[in-house]
């Protein structure tokens, strides 16, 4: 999440930075976000004068009543319990502008880097390495799709997995299942001399998605147990990522180097 405190003493640098994603709604957040920025600044800025009249009424009032004025004491004592009824209230706005803002500062994505391209779509993408130009072995008309392959070799089954869990559901089974077991050992394995292995919960608190970014920005695309407050991980990035979250680290525990495979 960007620092509020860089867009409000930078507006136009963000702006500026975040147009070459090539999409007019971050700008729109960002114009949303800079004005209930404000709005939080003046509401404090109230907060702290109505603050300061209270406790400078509080000083007359102690005097009033000293001096014997209790008519001009009263007088004192119900604009200072107006002025506290007025803080109040404005307690609960500040707390629903700063809701609001929260919201929108955790859906504008970070900064690119001053060397990522620009571009609206994948087309845009400069070439950096490649294409590998491998000699076709098949003509055109021998080529079948992966899934036809995987179907007729018996290891994938694509209709029951829709038939257990809707679309866009796969299953591998027998050789293919192997296959994917296979390969995913094979990368944790290849990597032990240098990362410690982590077998991270499936499910993970809403905190946890929306330190890493996923939520709320794709919180429609993610499922949920509401009851419980959790979520389906997306991929063990999150929970990773996660781990030592509010926690200070010893210098000499760095670098920490882990990975997971999403169950």
């Amino acid at each position: 999440m960007i620092d509020v405190r860089l867009l409000r003493n930078d507006p136009a640098a963000v702006k500026t930075a975040l147009a070459r994603r090539g999409n007019p709604e971050i700008i729109e957040q960002l114009d949303a976000a800079i004005a209930l920025d404000g709005q939080l600044r003046d509401i404090t800025a109230q907060r702290d004068a109505s603050r300061a009249r209270v406790n400078e009424l509080s000083k007359l009032v102690g005097a009033a009543r000293r001096d014997g004025e209790n008519e001009a004491a009263e007088k004192l004592q119900t604009e200072s319990r107006a002025l506290g009824d007025d803080e109040k209230a404005l307690a609960e706005v500040f707390e629903t502008v700063q809701a609001q803002l929260r919201d929108i500062m955790l859906r504008i994505p970070n900064v690119p880097h001053d060397d990522a391209p620009d571009g609206v779509n994948d087309q845009d993408n400069p070439l950096v390495k490649g294409p590998i130009n491998l000699p076709a072995e098949f003509s055109e008309h021998q080529r079948v799709a992966h899934w036809v392959v995987a179907d007729e070799l018996g290891i994938l089954d694509n209709e029951r997995a829709v038939k257990l869990s809707g679309a866009m559901f796969t299953m591998q089974r027998g050789a293919g299942a192997m296959l994917s077991r296979a390969l995913c050992q094979y990368a944790l394995d290849m990597n032990a001399d240098a990362f410690e292995e982590i077998r991270p919960p499936s499910l993970v608190t809403t905190a946890t998605l929306t330190a890493t970014g996923q939520l709320p920005k794709f919180a429609e695309d993610a499922y949920a147990i509401e009851r419980d407050d959790l979520w389906c991980i997306p991929t063990a990035e999150a929970p990773l990522t996660s781990m030592y979250s509010g926690e200070i680290l010893d210098e000499a525990q760095l670098p920490m180097r882990l990975m997971a495979i999403a169950r």
